[in-house]
């Protein structure tokens, strides 16, 4: 999962925006601490509170890298409950429907996949591929 930041020379520092996700705005002193915030900025973007009406765009493929844009990738971990979560409002399940699709005992089983601390096992993995086939492993741990 790649997305795209357009960076500037300020005159003191830099500062860069990402281009998928308005208001996801950072800055930094260096290069080096830029990409570091602009790493930071993405994940907390992402990884959205549970009862978060707002759902972060997937990126856009087609955007290139160049001197000015530069690619930030966040945690997979991060992008994978990130995609399970905009797949399931997308076909406008609760958490509580595709629990139950998926075979859960709970709805806190399933929540946990929505959460940065996920950590599906291949069983799960293969289930949620099911449920929601546009979901993509590559572009998630890209």
């Amino acid at each position: 999962m790649k997305y795209h930041f357009k960076a500037e020379k300020e005159d003191v520092g830099y500062s860069a925006q990402c281009v998928e996700i308005p208001g996801c705005i950072t800055q930094g002193d260096t290069l080096k601490e830029l990409n570091q915030n602009m790493k930071e900025a993405l994940e907390l973007v992402l990884d959205e509170l549970p009862d978060s009406k707002y759902v972060a765009p997937l990126p856009n493929e087609r955007i290139r890298q160049s001197k000015s844009m530069h690619i930030v990738s966040p945690d997979p971990q991060i992008a994978l409950a990130h995609m399970v979560r905009y797949y399931r409002i997308k076909h406008k399940m609760t958490q509580k429907q595709i629990a139950k699709k998926m075979g859960f005992n709970d709805i806190y089983s399933y929540q946990r996949l929505e959460s940065s601390n996920c950590n599906p096992t291949l069983k799960t993995i293969l289930k949620i591929k099911e449920i929601l086939p546009e979901i993509s492993f590559d572009i998630a741990m890209a």
